[in-house]
């Protein structure tokens, strides 16, 4: 990158993300795209010489090089990796933890970080998550740049500006994938269908490889289940559905979802053992 953002920090980057993030989507995409390189050009010294063919020229040749998924939109790792000097990219942390393609995963740390069981992240727990990370990959770091970090995460990520974060928040944060379940058919017809679809289904929350779904792996069942009807959902709703599930599902009462629980539950004939 060109020596004009050799001295971008952190939260002078996350404010020109929050700029061309325009629809707060998580992506800088579109119009959106076109907007930051032509921004990008006036930074290079282009002046007056803009045109719209040099912003397309210089697009495809940064996106070539930055857009590691291939889809022609920015997501906030791939813009730091374009911009920020190593030392201040402190988001290739979120990085090498990503790819997140397991909502189980995901909410491992969301009960680890919620550690008053709020159902939300608040700044003191984001800091306590952050400091973690840092110390994971053995970067030091001192408090007052923590805090700095944690205020413009905050600011960035509180899309309601509580002063806390929600799970789709944190999803945003750690690039979690998309919803597994939307790849498959849910009015499927055939039984046949149903029970391929569900042998496929219960494999990816089983993490523990157990034959039972139990704490973060019964969370990351009811989260994508219950996005699928609503798309945003807070901590306080996941713990409402998370009850409901283990009081329809959990037969034996031990707090898992056996198999075969789950199959009666979904309305599928249990294997033959």
């Amino acid at each position: 990158m060109d020596s004009t953002f050799d001295n971008l920090d952190a939260v002078g980057f996350l404010k020109i993300w929050q700029h061309f993030d325009a629809d707060d989507n998580g992506y800088i995409e579109g119009k959106e795209l076109d907007d930051f390189f032509r921004y990008m050009m006036k930074q290079l010294g282009a002046g007056n010489k803009i045109t719209e063919e040099k912003v397309q020229r210089l697009k495809e040749r940064f996106m070539s090089a930055y857009d590691a998924t291939a889809d022609g939109r920015l997501q906030i790792q791939e813009l730091a990796n374009m911009m920020l000097p190593e030392d201040e990219n402190f988001l290739l942390l979120f990085r090498r933890e990503t790819p997140l393609d397991n909502s189980v995963e995901f909410m491992q740390i969301w009960r680890k970080y919620d550690a008053d069981s709020s159902g939300f992240i608040s700044a003191v727990e984001l800091k306590s998550f952050l400091k973690d990370l840092f110390q994971k990959h053995k970067k030091v770091i001192s408090p007052e740049k923590l805090d700095e970090y944690t205020d413009a995460m905050m600011n960035i990520f509180d899309k309601n500006k509580d002063g806390r974060l929600d799970l789709n928040d944190l999803a945003r944060i750690l690039a979690l994938q998309e919803n597994f379940l939307l790849q498959f058919k849910m009015d499927a017809c055939s039984q046949e269908d149903r029970k391929r679809d569900f042998e496929k289904i219960f494999a990816h929350y089983d993490v523990s490889k157990t034959g039972a779904l139990e704490g973060p792996e019964v969370d990351g069942f009811v989260k994508d289940m219950m996005e699928l009807v609503k798309p945003s959902i807070s901590g306080i709703d996941l713990d409402k559905f998370r009850q409901i599930l283990l009081h329809h599902c959990d037969v034996n009462k031990d707090g898992k979802i056996q198999k075969n629980e789950l199959a009666l539950c979904l309305g599928l004939k249990p294997a033959k053992q």
